[in-house]
């Protein structure tokens, strides 16, 4: 037997009230049309559900049996499909995002635990990748790139302001080989390298009053690590290239230095980049809403 669940919910409304005229108006519909749909599910039930008069409103013995089968599951299907309206699942579900370390390390990170307290309920799955891969076809919700690498066909939003690369190197390095003045002199100074896990090389940009300069790190070092640069640097063995976040605690206390500064100009950061789509994932809708309001709360000028 196929009963309609939607009248057996007004059933248990009408039970609840003892009163038609009420139901109806929580249901939103006319007494007329609720009491017709009461009347059909008693002819598919085969059985009295309520005894009415012109004052009351009274349950009968079946009316009772059946109030105490349905009432759990209908309140369990309810709560269910609560969590289904606007907004109101932002408080669960799982959210995986792709994107190159520093970007996550930098930008990311800083939002994400922000984000979590507000949202305790929802899981977080941050892939740091230097590769170009397709994240939404590789199961990510979202990604994390530069202006350069983003998809036409995708919405993007800023992540944050500028941010810059240094050239930096180690007192001792610098009063033995001297500070060079400009990119060209990096050529034959050990300058190490960025490398990434498909073999791809970083090279070094340069830009100074409209001047373009990219400059091909000799080594000896490469590596997908900035670590392993920044202690190689501290050790006096070559000039390492790093955002310069990575380098501000080093900066600070002395035990690097920087150079080329006027060479280094500042470039926008990052986007996290998602599908157009009708239906996005609540986890994702959250955290994106999240990000404008910050974004917003912070005046931030490069949004774009």
């Amino acid at each position: 037997m196929a009963i309609d669940l939607n009248r057996l919910r007004m059933f248990s409304i009408v039970a609840k009230h003892r009163n038609f005229s009420r139901a109806a108006l929580e249901l939103g519909i006319t007494a007329a049309t609720l009491s017709e749909h009461i009347r059909n599910l008693e002819s598919e039930l085969g059985a009295r559900l309520f005894n009415r008069t012109t004052r009351s409103v009274a349950l009968t013995d079946a009316g009772s049996q059946l109030l105490v089968a349905i009432d759990p599951p209908l309140a369990t299907i309810g709560e269910t499909l609560a969590g289904f309206g606007p907004g109101t699942q932002a408080q669960t579900g799982t959210l995986r995002i792709n994107g190159p370390r520093p970007a996550l390390d930098f930008r990311v990170t800083p939002l994400i635990i922000d984000f979590s307290r507000q949202y305790p309920g929802i899981r977080v799955e941050l892939i740091a990748d230097e590769g170009f891969i397709d994240v939404i076809g590789a199961g990510f919700d979202a990604g994390v790139r530069y202006g350069e690498a983003l998809a036409k066909d995708m919405i993007a939003v800023p992540l944050g302001g500028s941010q810059r690369f240094c050239v930096v190197g180690s007192p001792n390095y610098f009063k033995k080989h001297g500070r060079p003045g400009h990119p060209k002199e990096l050529i034959d100074r050990p300058c190490f390298g960025q490398i990434f896990p498909r073999g791809n090389r970083l090279h070094w940009p340069f830009e100074r009053n409209g001047e373009e300069i990219e400059i091909t790190p000799s080594g000896p070092i490469f590596t997908t690590e900035p670590h392993t640069q920044l202690s190689a640097a501290r050790n006096g063995l070559g000039l390492a290239l790093l955002f310069i976040e990575h380098c501000e605690p080093d900066l600070k206390a002395g035990t690097l230095e920087a150079v080329l500064e006027d060479w280094c100009q500042p470039f926008d950061g990052p986007y996290l980049y998602y599908p157009e789509r009708r239906l996005m994932p609540t986890a994702l809708r959250a955290f994106v809403d999240f990000v404008k309001h910050t974004r917003h709360g912070n005046r931030d000028s490069s949004a774009g």
